[in-house]
């Protein structure tokens, strides 16, 4: 079995997904097998509670941003690996962009006078939109992301944003932790609608 769960598969992933567990590699490492974590409590970002702080939105509305959804995959995996210590390892980036291809895993890029500036990826499944990873290369990008990231959930008739971790960047927007169980309920509420991410 843990052979099995070494070789990383799109299809592996998503039912990984859909039991409410996720990979992570070891970039220190990066010829040893992903790990596999399933947090609890987890992390949440509750789309009817989620807040932002009043400058962000008025930065958000100004339109200094442009925001568009899967226009620069490679660079957002590439632009969220980019730090000292990071799990996305070239197994998990192989695998996390045959999900893009499938239509499975998508990015969100926010452009600064037409340069990429910031962004987050994550994968779909149902109602339910698994984030990873976010950057910034300008102030304010990623935050700017995830903004417009929540509004296109809403709009489509999302129900669930997985942070899978707590940060202080999240709970500045009302992310929550919630136990196992109700993340799991929450889950498969999710995974039995028929919504559209892309």
């Amino acid at each position: 079995m843990a052979h099995l769960l070494n070789r990383l598969t799109p299809d592996l992933i998503v039912k990984a997904y859909s039991m409410g567990v996720f990979p992570m590699g070891d970039s220190a490492h990066p010829n040893a097998p992903v790990r596999w974590y399933a947090p609890d409590p987890r992390c949440i970002l509750d789309l009817e509670t989620f807040h932002a702080p009043k400058r962000l939105m008025r930065t958000y509305r100004q339109g200094k941003f442009e925001c568009r959804v899967n226009s620069a995959w490679s660079n957002v995996l590439r632009l969220c690996a980019a730090r000292d210590s990071t799990w996305i390892t070239e197994d998990i980036y192989r695998v996390y962009t045959e999900l893009h291809r499938q239509g499975l895993a998508h990015s969100v890029e926010v452009y600064s006078e037409g340069k990429l500036a910031g962004g987050l990826y994550g994968v779909s499944l149902g109602g339910a939109f698994m984030g990873e990873s976010m950057f910034h290369i300008v102030t304010d990008a990623s935050k700017i992301a995830l903004l417009y990231l929540v509004e296109r959930m809403k709009e489509r008739g999302f129900v669930l944003l997985d942070c899978q971790f707590m940060t202080d960047h999240l709970q500045k927007f009302g992310a929550v932790n919630i136990p196992q169980a109700e993340y799991m309920a929450r889950l498969q509420h999710a995974l039995e609608l028929d919504v559209e991410f892309g």
